[in-house]
Order: C-alpha cells, then sequence, then structure tokens
C-alpha cells in the first residue's frame, strides 16, 4: 500500500449502485480490519465539496474546460483536507469517484482531450490512487431505467455522451488491472457487495472470510 491507510474507490455510471456499495463495503472492513472508516463522495466530501457540487451538477450550464476545473479543486481540496490525512492516520477511506471519473466524463464524454483531464486530475491531488478501483459496470440504458427524481446536468447529458463515458471506464480498467476490477452491476445488491467484497479482500491482502 502506498499509504498506512487503505484507499479504495467506486467508479462506474450513474444508477450503478455506488453509494450503496461503497456504504457496505465500509461496513464490512471496518468490521474485518478494525480500523476507523471514513465514506465519502466525490463531489461533495467536504462543505466546500457540497458548494462545488451544487454549481456543477444543479447550476447554470458550462463549458466542459470550466466543469473539469471545478471538478479537479473539488478534489484537491477533497484529498488535502479528507482523504490523505485520513489515509496518514492509518484508516481506511472508501470514495464515491475519484479522479477516473474526471477522466471519463469530461474526457470520454465531454470529449476533451484524456491526456490533459488526467494531468490536471493527478497534479490536484499530488499523484494520490487508490489501491483498489472498483467498477461497478452497467449499460447504460439500465442505469437510466434505476434513475428517480429531477435530473442533473450530467444525467441529461444523453444517451451517446453515457456510452462514451461507459466505454473511457473500460479502456481505463483494462489498461490498468492492477488497481481495477470491473464488477457486474447488473445484480442484486447482495449479489454485487459479495463480489465487491472477495475482489477487495483479494486485492489487499485481507482474509475476506
Amino acid at each position: 500500500m502506498s499509504t498506512p491507510g487503505y484507499f479504495v474507490s467506486f467508479e462506474g455510471g450513474d444508477g450503478g449502485g455506488k453509494t450503496t456499495q461503497a456504504r457496505l463495503l465500509g461496513d464490512w472492513l471496518g468490521e474485518l480490519t478494525g480500523r476507523e472508516v471514513v465514506v465519502t463522495r466525490e463531489p461533495g466530501g467536504t462543505a466546500l465539496g457540497a458548494e462545488l457540487r451544487q454549481a456543477i451538477l444543479h447550476g447554470q450550464d458550462m463549458d466542459p474546460r470550466t466543469e473539469a476545473l471545478l471538478y479537479a479543486a473539488d478534489r484537491a481540496h477533497h484529498v488535502a483536507s479528507l482523504v490523505r490525512p485520513a489515509l496518514e492516520r492509518g484508516a481506511v477511506v472508501v470514495t464515491d469517484r475519484y479522479l477516473d471519473s474526471s477522466v471519463a466524463y469530461q474526457a470520454g464524454g465531454r470529449e476533451l482531450s484524456e491526456e490533459e483531464v488526467e494531468r490536471l486530475s493527478l497534479w490536484a491531488v499530488q499523484d494520490l490512487l487508490p489501491d483498489v478501483t472498483i467498477l461497478l459496470d452497467v449499460d447504460p440504458a439500465t442505469s437510466a431505467a434505476r434513475m428517480t427524481g429531477d435530473p442533473d446536468r450530467l444525467e441529461r447529458a444523453g444517451d451517446a455522451f453515457h456510452r462514451r463515458t461507459r466505454e473511457a471506464y473500460l479502456r481505463r480498467a483494462a489498461a490498468d488491472p492492477g488497481r481495477w476490477v470491473v464488477v457486474d452491476a447488473a445484480g442484486a445488491v447482495e449479489e454485487v457487495h459479495a463480489k465487491v467484497r472477495a475482489a477487495v479482500a483479494a486485492r489487499l491482502g485481507l482474509d475476506g472470510r
């Protein structure tokens, strides 16, 4: 591990169950390891992040570069004020989205340069990457059917946008199998959780029993 703590991120399209699976995994890792567990999200894991989340997802329309910069600002503050201090004191950090979301959504979906978005994101977090990234993969049509309430700016972006985002996620996972685990998110919650538990235990060298 790169720090005394464990760092796990969940990625994937909206409606894939990331929030539920992050919570379940956090509970399980806390019981298994006896460590402090911090379950957080991006954007919105801090007070400043909550303001940025409102602006990005529910505010006025903005161009793709502005969107990418706001996500990077949220991530820089999130890591500096919450994620890195928790990892340095030996905690388990489980985050619902991290920098791979920016590459998938702003580069894949918005069609900015993947290299530029990744470089910006890595600069924002001083190259901090998760020990394990779980991609909850689900067809965009299935995701759309699961959504409830008023859609945010990204959820309204259209089918082609969400297909490009999914393809970008799958490319990243295939390019770095040492960090990524792809889990089919179409099954029942407990079925998906069991797959996530097994994958994380194996990657972190934990006794998953």
